[in-house]
């Protein structure tokens, strides 16, 4: 098989993976309209329709997933023999594709992003920040940032980054005027921020004191998506809110803020750094875990 070949199934995997031609020349480097055509030339080669396209979607035809299934696997053993021979470089190259929650993202990847380039100069580094739950292995990702209750079972993990605290917090004008709580049942009496995730579902409060646990499904006027909206709402006097404790460090420091039921919010075990359990990861990814686990 030719370079070319292997390029144009390397181009129809891509697109049939993430379903848009926009998204897949992204990934791959080229134009949207090259990336078409090179797909209309391949349909041609193999007189078989592999796409089906219209103005709003793209998916595989019946023939186009039968040749994805086939070819998935024989590109990840590609992949795999070419990051074996990257493996004897002094440094690796390419790029490593991180995806990860919008908090992580900001304050703990970030701060290792400088430090993991300057090291490894022919890498590229790619933060995708998403607090929904993407499938990193059909979106195109090397490795995501999760807690570790919210990993799979398939996937290796390696701690990232420091505990992670959570807090209530309300500014003290609130809390003179609404009073302050002294367990998490009384928070059915006061106005609440809520923070809904990208599914839809809105996330329940909880709590830990002493062995007991609680889920506290709170209400209030405001459904936010963003934990900085919600660190303003509280700032503002709007109610209470509930978030991580670095998020509101500078209003808590600067007096707008105050947190309240501090005795039922324990630290959470941190992040962790997860990615498929293949045989034998890219060179850049091996470099990123060797850095976490040097310290």
């Amino acid at each position: 098989m030719n370079r070319a070949c292997l390029a144009d199934l390397q181009a129809f995997a891509t697109v049939a993976r993430l379903r848009s031609f926009r998204r897949a020349a992204v990934e791959l480097g080229v134009s949207p309209s090259a990336l078409s055509h090179t797909l209309r030339g391949l349909e041609t080669r193999l007189g078989v329709r592999l796409l089906n396209r219209t103005t709003r979607s793209v998916a595989p035809s019946e023939a186009g997933q039968r040749l994805l299934d086939r070819l998935t696997p024989a590109l990840l053993d590609i992949d795999s023999a070419l990051d074996e021979v990257n493996a004897f470089r002094d440094s690796p190259r390419g790029t490593l594709r991180i995806n990860a929650p919008r908090f992580a993202a900001e304050h703990v990847l970030a701060p290792l992003a400088t430090r993991f380039l300057l090291a490894h100069p022919g890498m590229r580094l790619e933060i995708v920040a998403d607090d929904a739950l993407v499938d990193i292995v059909a979106a195109g990702f090397d490795a995501g940032v999760r807690f570790g209750e919210s990993l799979q079972q398939d996937m290796v993990a390696v701690p990232l980054g420091p505990r992670q605290r959570f807090v209530v917090i309300a500014s003290p004008d609130y809390l003179r005027n609404s009073g302050i709580p002294q367990h998490p049942r009384e928070l059915h009496t006061h106005r609440c921020v809520r923070i809904r995730f990208p599914s839809g579902a809105l996330y329940r409060w909880e709590f830990e004191k002493d062995g007991e646990k609680l889920e506290v499904d709170v209400d209030g006027p405001l459904d936010v998506g963003e934990m900085p909206l919600m660190v303003r709402a509280a700032e503002d006097g709007l109610g209470l809110a509930y978030v991580y404790q670095q998020s509101a460090a500078a209003g808590v420091a600067a007096g707008r803020l105050a947190t309240v039921l501090d005795d039922w919010r324990p630290a959470e075990p941190g992040f962790y750094l997860y990615y498929p359990s293949r045989r034998l990861p890219p060179a850049g990814l091996r470099a990123f875990i060797e850095m976490l686990k040097a310290g």
